[in-house]
């Protein structure tokens, strides 16, 4: 591969959204990553199958070492056009630090560690929720959702949650809106774009999953959506590559709700 094409990152790449946003990117050399290289195998198989210029490479993105092998990955493959940050658990993984570490503090290190590939044009995605705009700005927790690496972040906002894992997505989500907020100037400063989206409910494994286990909160959720649907990874894919391409390029430090138009309704029921 020339090592000056502009390669597109996609954490979370085996996975629904993951995938989806990859089958955007014809044009552009890839690179995979997920927790398991056999996911990651599979993935990059298929996606070559079908005509795809891919790589892939497993990475545990709570690990700053694993996180490091990533981005020398990165580097002698080409130069960073974007990291695409899909990976994440819901809450029913039903740990609270588990959400925490992988949906907040992995943001962050992922942040942190790609910043140093960032160059002008360089644009990072990540994913967000559209749960995160239920939960209200509020000083008592902002400070530590922004800063997750700090020692009492954890305990300082499970105190606002009510042991509830699904409660701690919600705000840790939030704590990713954040994270892209207070990291906009630094790489605005390269020339860099940093933004989030917001999904609503999606069709992934995932949400499948959340549908087996709160059957009636789902049929409401979609009910009370004005398309009358759940979103596709499709749709949310799309918008990704919109925000990657230079027809966003004035498009930077904000969120992208992406939601069929749920949101408005579900603060109505909160």
């Amino acid at each position: 591969m020339n090592i000056k094409k502009n390669v597109i990152v996609i954490t979370g790449g085996a996975g629904g959204i993951g995938q989806a946003c990859a089958r955007t990117f014809k044009d552009q050399p890839l690179i995979i990553t997920d927790y398991s290289q056999d996911l990651v195998d599979k993935t990059v198989k298929q996606l070559s199958d079908e005509g795809f210029e891919v790589t892939g490479i497993s990475c545990d993105i709570t690990n700053k070492e694993d996180i490091k092998k990533l981005t020398q990955f990165v580097s002698k493959t080409g130069t960073l056009k974007s990291l695409i940050h899909t990976a994440g658990v819901s809450g029913s993984a039903k740990d609270l630090k588990k959400v925490y570490t992988i949906d907040l503090v992995a943001t962050e290190l992922l942040i942190d560690a790609f910043y140093e590939l960032a160059e002008k044009d360089t644009v990072a995605v990540l994913m967000s929720s559209m749960m995160a705009h239920t939960v209200p700005a509020n000083k008592a927790y902002d400070e530590a959702l922004a800063n997750p690496q700090s020692a009492d972040s954890f305990d300082t906002v499970c105190q606002h949650v009510n042991n509830n894992a699904d409660t701690m997505y919600n705000f840790v989500k939030r704590g990713v809106q954040l994270l892209m907020l207070k990291n906009a100037e630094k790489w605005g400063a390269k020339g860099a774009r940093i933004v989030t989206v917001s999904p609503g409910v999606i069709e992934t494994p995932m949400a499948l999953k959340a549908s087996e286990e709160h059957p009636e909160r789902m049929k409401m959720l979609k009910q009370a959506t004005p398309l009358k649907r759940n979103g596709q990874p499709e749709e949310i894919a799309d918008v990704v590559h919109f925000l990657v391409s230079d027809a966003a390029r004035f498009i930077t430090s904000t969120d992208i709700l992406v939601d069929g138009g749920v949101l408005q309704n579900i603060k109505k029921m909160l």
